[in-house]
């Protein structure tokens, strides 16, 4: 009980360190935030009328237009219902790249060899990392959301529903920051580690973030429905939208704890046999 009670008071420390750091140095993080914020407007109001119009215009399995009686947003005047949740998840994938560049320039700076040398728990560094950039990325998924709403985003979820699709974010952004720690330790410049995870924030583009993989050609159409992030959107459109989920609420949760598991066991791995050398 004592090395846990160490082990936590060591993590807030790091913690706490961390949200200063990012309190006396905001520009990264309004950088990243920034980002899903933009294209949000981008395509809701450049592209929201032509991508509107032709996502309502695709046949379901009913034979009606993809738009008739799901909700989720598909006429040129709803546009905002079908895109928000793909770019909230988007700030999501977004916060990866501010922490794997946060532990990078630790690494570089040698203060994690001198936090190698104090009398702290050896996972305390890791875990206020990710705990820090877990609640940064949080608060801007709170931000795009709120963007959302002011313009049109209208979800008509319960309260079991919204929590639902905050725990799923929550999960998501976890099992991210977990990942991008990995980044972090492994790049060998800050700029390396802001180049790694791009393909991170870019896979949501290749989902059904803008528009469904059934408008897309066949092999890219396949590698849509069965990458990671296109089961949380559409749990997302789900909860928040009442259409149907079908079993990506589960797949979604399984890529997570996937991502999550193989994150955790990289960066301790990688942040052990570091302190070997």
């Amino acid at each position: 009980m004592a090395t846990v009670s160490y082990a936590a008071r060591d993590s807030r420390t790091m913690l706490r360190r961390n949200l200063k750091k990012a309190l006396r140095y905001p520009s990264m993080t309004f950088t990243v935030i920034s980002m899903p914020v933009m294209m949000l407007l981008l395509f809701n109001y450049v592209f929201g009328s032509t991508l509107g119009t032709g996502i309502s215009a695709l046949p379901t399995a009913d034979g009606a237009g993809a738009g008739a009686g799901t909700g989720s947003g598909t006429g040129s005047g709803n546009y905002i219902d079908y895109v928000a949740p793909g770019i909230i998840l988007m700030a999501a994938t977004s916060g990866a790249l501010t922490t794997a560049i946060s532990v990078c320039v630790d690494k570089t700076e040698g203060i994690v060899d001198r936090f190698r040398t104090m009398p702290i728990s050896r996972t305390a560094f890791l875990t206020g990392h990710v705990i820090s950039s877990v609640i940064q990325t949080m608060a801007g998924i709170a931000l795009v959301l709120g963007v959302a709403l002011l313009m049109g985003f209208r979800p008509n979820a319960t309260p079991v529903e919204w929590l639902a699709a905050i725990g799923l974010l929550t999960l998501l952004t976890l099992a991210l920051s977990w990942l991008s720690t990995g980044i972090g330790l492994v790049a060998k410049t800050p700029e390396t580690a802001s180049n790694i995870p791009m393909p991170l924030t870019l896979l949501p583009f290749l989902g059904s973030a803008i528009v469904p993989p059934e408008s897309m050609p066949t092999g890219l159409r396949w590698f849509a429905e069965n990458q990671p992030f296109t089961p949380v959107i559409e749990t997302l459109r789900g909860l928040w939208l009442g259409t149907g989920i079908g079993n990506s609420a589960v797949i979604a949760v399984a890529w997570c704890g996937a991502l999550l598991l193989v994150g955790y066991l990289w960066a301790r791995h990688t942040f052990r046999t570091g302190a070997k050398r």
